[in-house]
């Protein structure tokens, strides 16, 4: 468990707090790039570690990402007019461009030099890999552009989404490095799922529900080990890589894609689920992709308009008890990512883990908690946080089987990494 205040210190990430300033160190998923996909269209709000912002492309293909209120009377940007190489307020016409610096003030004379001197808190905004990451951080300090295998694979051989989750970054994350869940929380699932069915480790997993956890530390974050029994005494192993602070690769299933996520905090008590699939070695199939676009492994369906899952809280993840009771789900609720949601949402906005009760199936939590609090402190000290060099970024999921005399680690030290036009390692 943590006391309350390390708790207090690992969930919170808005302006001014220690988690926060370690989070602005990175380049973060702001919006998908269909978001704002031609010149001059409607401009997007963002909020990101509780600051509250306004994105657009302007009429020259430039993205900005700056403060959403008018430095006039406060007036929110998102309804402004997006026409002229920049953003006009439309209650009294003041005019930004995409480094939120004023360009026109009509009610005062251009000699008067006055819009030159008003300026709004402006981000970066890239386009890599489909999604438009930003950097929040102070602008000496700006790490290369990321470099993560599915943003840098050609177009055809990824896919990505995003969706809205009801509670602290945090426990999503922590659910997402949790590989002892998937022996209950998404047996039902396993061997009905396009896009993991017909994987041999599948069954591992529902065989052995006593997996043992081994830990260690990697240049970028975490390489956390889940053991299971195989045939003839070896050991099946899936290999999830956490990179600090909020990035997880999933292990694959057979020739399956290979998927993760980003925990991105929009502020204390909700965050961004963003979801990848992709292989690297060839494109994605019709199937796969329809079977992605339609909700299936990591993704979501949504309320139509809206990057909220159709299923949520408010109609209870539509949970189906009498499947749930027949044992064809075993949670009742349809769909790998909406298993963890509904569960990770359950706990509360923020959960208390001063009540909790941690076993050793829970090593991989309790390391990456102490790394992310380790890393703020040291930041605070002026000691630049782990995961931000692109290197660390190119690195690979893993499930093998290996004998029981050899150290995963070293055993699957090459199929962890990254390489271009190489097979990914899995059962």
């Amino acid at each position: 468990m943590l006391r309350a205040e390390q708790n207090e210190l690992v969930t919170r990430t808005g302006p001014g707090t220690a988690m926060g300033e370690l989070f602005r160190r990175y380049w973060i998923p702001a919006l998908l790039a269909e978001e704002l996909a031609d010149r001059d269209c409607p401009p997007v709000r963002v909020k990101l570690l509780s600051e509250r912002l306004i994105a657009f492309r302007d009429t020259q293909g430039r993205l900005g990402l700056m403060d959403e209120f008018c430095a006039h009377r406060g007036v929110s940007l998102w309804f402004g007019r997006n026409e002229e190489s920049g953003l006009r307020c439309p209650y009294h016409g003041w005019k930004y461009d995409v480094t939120g610096q004023c360009v026109e003030v009509p009610s005062e004379p251009e000699e008067s030099g006055f819009c030159k001197r008003i300026k709004l808190k402006s981000y970066p905004l890239v386009e890599r890999g489909g999604v438009l990451w930003t950097y929040m951080g102070p602008p000496d300090t700006q790490p290369p552009l990321p470099e993560y295998e599915f943003a840098t694979v050609p177009a055809k051989q990824t896919f990505v989404s995003k969706r809205l989750q009801e509670c602290n970054y945090l426990q999503a994350m922590e659910g997402g490095i949790d590989s002892s869940h998937v022996s209950f929380l998404h047996r039902g699932a396993l061997n009905q799922d396009p896009l993991f069915k017909g994987a041999k480790g599948n069954q591992y997993n529902l065989r052995d529900a006593q997996p043992k956890f081994e830990v260690v530390e990697s240049d970028g974050g975490l390489l956390i080990g889940a053991r299971r029994n195989a045939e003839n005494g070896n050991y099946y192993w899936r290999i999830t890589q956490w990179v600090t602070p909020f990035f997880t690769v999933i292990p694959p299933r057979g020739d399956h894609p290979i998927h993760g996520h980003f925990w991105v905090p929009i502020d204390d008590e909700n965050c961004w689920a963003w979801s990848y699939d992709y292989h690297p070695t060839r494109e994605l199939t019709a199937v796969e992709l329809q079977a992605m676009k339609d909700g299936h492994g990591v993704h979501v369906k949504y309320v139509p308009g809206t990057y909220r899952p159709a299923q949520n809280k408010d109609n209870d993840y539509l949970m189906d008890r009498r499947a749930q009771k027949e044992g064809r789900s075993f949670s009742g609720i349809d769909g790998f990512a909406m298993q963890d949601a509904s569960v990770q949402e359950s706990m509360g906005p923020i959960q208390d883990r001063t009540k909790e009760n941690l076993v050793s199936t829970d090593n991989g939590i309790i390391m990456a908690r102490h790394r992310l609090m380790k890393a703020a402190k040291a930041l605070e000290k002026g000691i630049e946080p782990p995961g931000r060099d692109p290197v660390t970024h190119r690195v690979r999921s893993v499930s093998v089987i290996l004998p029981p005399d050899v150290a995963f680690k070293d055993a699957a030290k090459e199929a962890l990494k990254a390489q271009a036009g190489v097979a990914h390692t899995s059962v």
